[in-house]
């Protein structure tokens, strides 16, 4: 009896010695294949970076244009037409005879 489980145990551990190191090798290369990193999300992971990039090049566009306004509305030296457009623009008021020309945000 004590020879049988002896020899169950050494089979077993024979067993796992084998197809332990394989199972780890399958399970790695799954990895490899469908994991967050793997070869079948690069495209997805490339398309990612690619709208990254795109909404980074837009949010620097934005700061440069408020940077120019912070700028331009220095306390120690203000634009004067900046200032009396805002001026205008949040009173809501304006001259008889001015003329109002809106112009659309290049993007």
């Amino acid at each position: 009896m004590m020879n049988a489980a002896a020899a169950r145990r050494g089979i077993v551990r024979e067993t796992f010695g084998r197809f332990g190191p394989l199972g780890v090798l399958l399970v790695l290369g799954a990895l490899a294949l469908m994991g967050p990193y793997g070869l079948l999300s690069w495209g997805e992971n490339v398309a990612m970076l690619d709208k990254r990039e795109s909404q980074i090049a837009a949010l620097e566009a934005e700061r440069d244009e408020l940077q120019n306004l912070v700028e331009r509305l220095n306390p120690d030296r203000v634009d004067p037409d900046l200032a009396t457009e805002l001026l205008r623009r949040k009173l809501n008021v304006a001259h008889p005879d001015d003329y109002l020309v809106e112009l659309e945000k290049q993007r």
